[in-house]
C-alpha cells in the first residue's frame, strides 16, 4: 500500500491534486485543510497517504499531517462512514474542533456537517470519544491563507462546496452576499460561505 508520496503538484483543486512523482501522476483526494497548506502548482509537496481499495477502483487520500490521516482512519472505521464522507467531514471541521466536539459529545455541532445526521453524529461520539483522547493534538498546524484572483477563488469555492454535497442553488445564494472581488483567498471565502450554509 502507498503510505507517503513526495512530488511536484501538476494540478491543484480544493478536492484533489495530481502529484507528479518521477513522471507518474497520482490523483490524490484531499480535504480543505490540506489544500490550504499546499504550495501552488509546480511546487513540491509531501503527503501522508491512505490507500482505499474498492472492487472497481484504488483511490488515494492525502493529508499534510499524520494527525489528519489518523483522524481520517478513525472516521472510516465507523460504520456508515466511507472515505469520501470522512474527507468531507475533515473539510468542514478542523481536527482540533472535531476532537473537541467528539470529546464533549457535541451532537449539535457534528450534525451541522453535510452528510452527518443526528444518528451518525451519535455513532461518531459513541465510537470515537475515547479513541480521540489518545491522539496527539499538539501538532495541529495553523491554516495559511493564500491569495488568488477573485474569479478563480469563486469557481474553486463553488466546486468545493458542490463536492461536499451542497446544492448549487444553496451555494450561489450563500456566495451572492459575499465579497469575492479583489485579493480574497479561497480559505477566506470558503469559511464565510460555510458559516452561512451551516446555520
Amino acid at each position: 500500500m502507498i503510505a507517503l508520496l513526495t512530488g511536484v503538484i501538476a494540478y491543484k483543486s480544493p478536492d484533489h491534486i495530481i502529484l507528479d512523482v518521477h513522471g507518474v501522476g497520482y490523483r490524490v483526494h484531499i480535504p480543505f485543510s490540506t489544500y490550504y497548506e499546499l504550495p501552488e502548482e509546480g511546487g513540491t509537496a509531501t503527503l501522508h497517504i491512505h490507500t482505499s481499495v474498492r472492487e472497481d477502483a484504488i483511490l488515494l487520500y492525502g493529508f499534510r499531517t499524520r494527525l489528519e490521516k489518523s483522524f481520517f482512519q478513525l472516521l472510516i472505521a465507523v460504520s456508515g462512514i466511507g472515505p469520501k464522507l470522512a474527507r468531507d467531514i475533515l473539510s468542514n471541521i478542523q481536527p482540533g474542533a472535531l476532537a473537541q466536539a467528539l470529546a464533549q459529545g457535541d451532537l449539535g455541532k457534528l450534525a451541522t456537517i453535510p452528510g452527518i445526521g443526528k444518528k451518525t453524529a451519535e455513532r461518531l461520539v459513541l465510537e470515537l470519544k475515547d479513541k480521540v483522547g489518545k491522539l496527539d493534538l499538539s501538532s495541529i498546524p495553523a491554516v495559511d491563507a493564500r491569495e488568488i484572483p477573485g474569479d478563480a477563488v469563486t469557481e474553486d469555492v463553488i466546486s468545493a462546496l458542490l463536492n461536499l454535497g451542497y446544492k448549487e442553488q444553496q451555494v450561489r445564494k450563500a456566495l451572492s452576499g459575499l465579497d469575492s472581488t479583489g485579493s480574497v483567498s479561497v480559505e477566506g471565502l470558503l469559511k464565510q460561505a460555510l458559516k452561512i450554509l451551516m446555520k
